[in-house]
């Protein structure tokens, strides 16, 4: 055999080798999962979700700083029992419970002062803690020199902790700031659980600065109870604090 042919040889047998790889080199070992990735392990993600979830079945929800509002613990605790026993309901969940509280400033005069409707949008902030909702008009009404989509109000929906916490300042510091207070009307349900009332004065609420006010607007409260008993929403309300009228 040549010396030509030899080399032609040795270079096929080259070129079928793959390259990068020595001979004799061990197996490149398959990329192995950090420990702790999967799902079944200690530090799984799963858990914080499972457990809120839980909580929130529980009705123990929190604010901001991780704190459950006394009222919201007093009703999970005492109120739903001693309302459960009054009426026989044989279900816990056929107890009467705060769905939701909507308070709403409707400023007329901001037609002519739109000033007006950015404090209130302030005020109604402080005192909530939740950006309100600008509303605006569903219609023209030409004898209010009101036209549709013309910024007439704010409204601000509380649901959970914030609601909670709300009703207790509501109850416990601004209800009892109001002049010549004699009790709150027992009446004032729609006849299907849910309860209404209303401020004359936003500065009840001592998160508006009495040195910083520039006009005086009032408010509605509309809270959301479910149920659909005037009489057991008024026991639940009640039992939580409210001050209504005897008889």
């Amino acid at each position: 055999m040549s010396d030509k042919t030899k080399d032609g040889e040795a270079g096929a047998s080259s070129e079928n080798k793959k390259p990068g790889k020595a001979e004799g080199a061990p197996p490149a070992e398959g990329k192995k999962k950090p420990e702790g990735g999967k799902k079944g392990d200690g530090g799984k993600k799963g858990d914080g979700g499972s457990k809120a979830k839980a909580d929130k079945g529980a009705g123990a929800q929190t604010d901001e700083k991780g704190v459950t509002p006394r009222l919201q613990t007093s009703y999970v605790s005492e109120v739903r029992d001693r309302v459960r026993a009054k009426f026989s309901l044989p279900n816990v969940h056929q107890v009467p419970r705060l769905k939701k509280i909507t308070v709403n400033m409707g400023v007329g005069k901001a037609i002519e002062n739109r000033k007006r409707l950015d404090a209130a949008m302030d005020d109604l902030g402080a005192i909530t803690g939740q950006k309100p909702k600008l509303c605006v008009a569903t219609r023209s009404e030409a004898n209010f020199k009101l036209r549709k989509g013309m910024p007439i109000g704010c409204k601000v929906d509380l649901r959970g902790a914030r609601m909670y916490e709300f009703l207790d300042r509501l109850i416990s510091v601004a209800i009892p700031r109001i002049r010549d207070f004699r009790g709150i009307n027992r009446n004032s349900f729609d006849g299907r659980g849910n309860f209404s009332m209303g401020l004359a004065e936003q500065i009840v609420f001592p998160e508006v600065p009495l040195d910083k006010i520039e006009f005086t607007q009032g408010m509605d409260i509309t809270m959301t109870i479910s149920g659909g008993s005037d009489e057991m929403s008024l026991e639940l309300l009640e039992n939580l604090g409210m001050p209504f009228k005897r008889g």
